[in-house]
């Protein structure tokens, strides 16, 4: 477990990433290809910008990019141009409804979590109250045949979570990076190609 963690760390220090989840997003990547350089892109759970940055610098996406969270990034990730940042929650409606008028968009990622208390139990329905607002706001702001990645801890809920995903999505897939800690219960649902059931986004 240390060898994981020393690895991705010094590998993200080495490579200037501010946080060891760029290599998530990175696999994610690599293995379903979700993301194409025209592409407007959400960044749900944006700081400290290792998603938002790996985007820009290695991607080199040049559809706008809107990366939202409740703490600041301390990079300069505006310099780039087609950058913009939000603080906000994504469980307030304000938030929300700021999100709603700055789509609709290609690619929605999340990889936010709830400030953890130990309590497993409570942890996993805070986690899973912010997936569900996140795919809430997927349905009103993802265009027709958009990817949605979202970060969730595991429990017995998620199942059903899951189901949910895959009625609006061509596929869904279940995805625990290498990355990931090892004591880690986070996992990625990977919803491809969405199909909305109306034309609002299409």
């Amino acid at each position: 477990m240390k060898q994981v963690e020393d690895y991705y760390a010094k590998l993200s220090k080495k490579l200037k990433y501010p946080a060891r989840s760029v290599f998530k997003l990175k696999e994610i990547q690599e293995k379903y290809h979700i993301l194409k350089r025209d592409n407007t892109v959400l960044d749900i759970g944006a700081s400290p910008g290792s998603w938002s940055l790996y985007l820009l610098r290695e991607l080199k996406i040049k559809g706008h990019i809107t990366g939202v969270d409740l703490a600041e990034i301390p990079i300069d990730l505006e310099k780039y141009g087609n950058y913009t940042f939000l603080s906000g929650d994504i469980l307030r409606e304000n938030t929300i409804k700021t999100l709603r008028n700055s789509g609709p968009f290609d690619v929605i990622l999340s990889d936010a979590a709830p400030s953890t208390s130990g309590n497993r139990g409570i942890d996993a329905c805070r986690s899973l109250e912010i997936a569900r607002s996140v795919f809430g706001l997927a349905l009103g702001t993802l265009k027709k045949g958009g990817n949605l990645v979202i970060k969730v801890f595991q429990s017995e809920d998620v199942n059903d979570f899951l189901k949910n995903i895959r009625k609006m999505f061509f596929e869904a897939k279940t995805f625990k990076p290498k990355s990931s800690r090892n004591e880690s219960r986070e996992i990625f649902f990977v919803g491809i190609k969405f199909k909305p059931s109306n034309k609002k986004n299409t």
